[in-house]
């Protein structure tokens, strides 16, 4: 098959690459680049034609390694992310606790102001009850 032969192409790839050619062109671009653009950018959505043949089986294995490297890669994302939450949990601990030790300083001070108070009504009382 000689360089730049299109037959390979399914005719949905082929019908792609004619609108983005005229998109091309009417944005100004000439004839030669509006159609290199259109070819390539089939390509890259793609990865060429996809009309069976013994070249396609080739193809493929190399796309099979790209993925597993895409795999590698995400699985390594993975595991960051992993312990950034562990992270997360410490920080919401440690938040936890002084969010508590707050409630337990608040509790106490309501509860030495209640004391206070009961001791101020006792003491009106007793105060009240002599001069009957």
């Amino acid at each position: 098959m000689p360089r730049g032969d299109k037959s390979s192409y399914t005719d949905k790839q082929k019908r792609q690459a004619e609108h983005i050619e005229e998109s091309e062109k009417d944005e100004g671009r000439s004839e030669a680049v509006a159609e290199r653009i259109a070819w390539a950018t089939v390509n890259k959505r793609d990865g060429g034609g996809k009309k069976g043949g013994a070249t396609r089986k080739a193809t493929k294995k190399t796309a099979k390694k790209v993925t597993t490297k895409k795999a590698v890669k995400k699985v390594a994302t993975k595991k960051a992310a992993k312990k950034t939450p562990a992270k997360k949990a410490t920080k919401k601990a440690a938040t936890k606790k002084a969010a508590k030790k707050t409630a337990a300083k608040k509790a106490s001070k309501k509860a030495a102001t209640k004391k206070a108070a009961k001791k101020a009504t006792t003491k009106k009382a007793a105060k009240k009850t002599p001069a009957q």
